[in-house]
């Protein structure tokens, strides 16, 4: 048996080899496989499977394997690469779905697994994930009559970045020989970025490119700003133009300017979106609820399409793909972008355009971003409560007056602050992201939010 909380609304994740062992990978083979021949009505699949540089991504992406082939599916084995890469392959090779072996930005000692069907379309926690937990909990597999084959797939990221550089108007003969530091915290990113570099004249100045899987120096994990520290005092020491830090499986992205400062995800996400409405005008773009009003500023500007999901790389794909969106953005650094045969995080694509904007607009990238920073933001504030529901509940009582949307939680706008409160999936915590037209205003309503979800008097 098995902690069916590993289950997770985006994928499947848990500690190493407690909860995520060469047994589970194995179930979940024969589960997912099982699950895709059903939605198929067919048996004869092929799918991809890829693992990250986790010290156990060999064991787990091994017996993944022969669970898949001993349910009779086909497997194409692209090996060490990150999850963007996956996505890719799977759409791009025209196969039946993938699965990654990754735990993203979590400690060296957890594991995990993110599944996709054809095209790259996620399973998530309304498509099909928790179909897949009760399963392996209920169903006894036994091996199918034909085994399924295996064929290894090498140099794939190289196709990533020769076919993708080929599509949406790229110029990069546009792009100035720029100075970028890139902190790859011996993670997936490292492989990504110095191909896609490749195809520029700038100079990569690599940190922490040794894939390992133990975190040496710090972890993957964006969201703490303690593992951006190195890249901006390098970006500093350096007098780079750029930085760029991936997280520990390559799907997320930050940038930090000249002067070693972040740029915040809803600047960046703006300037994508405006970038990819120059392309294609008129186009609809996803983003999440999140506060982060200047995207909607410039989706609106540049005369796009503007559609609010809820927060989740899986779920804002899936919002894309059925709105016909060209380009979406989620908060915590996910840029996904619309091909042919897929709509998914496309890293080649978010920093060759971003690198040719930057060389385009001739000055620094302090200076890009300055006049876009209309609005002062809390960050993302973390409180545990024991009743999520009637906290949000009692949130929308004393915000009444307010202009409220529940599509994630509890979203309330007024003229000169807004904000989105909502629950954590896995933990009893509530998450809070506020944004105000002041800092002075900002401050007071986030205390004055935070006095009310932690229980103290207003």
């Amino acid at each position: 048996m098995f902690d069916p909380k590993v289950f997770k609304a985006y994928d499947v994740r848990g500690i190493y080899p407690t909860q995520i062992n060469s047994e589970f990978a194995y179930k979940l083979g024969f589960a997912y496989a099982d699950l895709r021949q059903k939605e198929e009505s067919r048996e004869d699949l092929t799918v991809v499977v890829s693992r990250d540089m986790r010290l156990s991504s060999p064991e787990l992406s091994s017996s993944l394997i022969n669970g898949l082939l001993d349910s009779g599916v086909n497997v194409v084995d692209i090996g060490i690469v990150s999850t963007p890469t996956m996505y890719f392959a799977v759409g791009y090779l025209n196969l039946d779905g993938g699965i990654q072996v990754s735990a993203s930005h979590n400690p060296k000692d957890d594991n995990g697994f993110k599944l996709v069907r054809k095209n790259g379309v996620p399973v998530s926690e309304d498509t099909g994930i928790y179909l897949l937990r009760d399963a392996m909990i209920n169903t006894t597999y036994t091996p199918a009559t034909q085994k399924g084959t295996l064929t290894i797939h090498e140099n794939i990221t190289q196709e990533v970045v020769a076919t993708e550089t080929q599509t949406h108007k790229l110029n990069i003969a546009n792009i100035k020989p720029l100075k970028i530091v890139v902190d790859a915290g011996n993670a997936m990113g490292a492989v990504d970025v110095a191909e896609i570099l490749k195809t520029t004249n700038c100079e990569l100045i690599p940190l922490n490119f040794e894939l390992d899987g133990s975190f040496p120096v710090h972890q993957p994990d964006l969201l703490v700003d303690a593992n951006l520290v190195q890249l901006q005092k390098s970006v500093i020491k350096h007098q780079a133009d750029l930085g760029i830090a991936p997280d520990g499986d390559g799907d997320r992205y930050f940038f930090v300017d000249e002067k070693g400062e972040i740029i915040r995800q809803e600047i960046l996400r703006g300037i994508m979106a405006q970038i990819s409405l120059k392309d294609y005008p008129g186009s609809t773009v996803g983003y999440d609820i999140r506060p982060g009003k200047i995207t909607l500023d410039m989706i609106l500007e540049a005369g796009g399409k503007p559609i609010v999901t809820r927060v989740g790389h899986s779920l804002i794909k899936e919002s894309m793909i059925k709105n016909n969106a060209i380009f979406g953005g989620e908060s915590s650094g996910h840029y996904f972008y619309k091909f042919d045969f897929g709509t998914f995080e496309a890293p080649t694509l978010l920093v060759l355009k971003f690198l040719q904007y930057i060389s385009e607009a001739n000055k620094p990238v302090s200076e890009i971003i300055k006049p876009l920073k209309r609005y002062f933001h809390s960050g993302e504030i973390n409180s545990v409560v024991e009743d999520t529901k009637a906290k949000i509940y009692e949130l929308k009582t004393h915000y009444h007056d307010g202009d409220q949307n529940d599509l994630d939680g509890i979203t309330i706008t007024y003229p000169e602050y807004w904000f989105n409160v909502r629950p954590s999936n896995t933990e009893p915590k509530l998450r809070l992201n506020l944004e105000a037209t002041t800092k002075t205003m900002m401050e007071q309503k986030r205390d004055e939010v935070l006095s009310i979800i932690r229980g103290n008097k207003v």
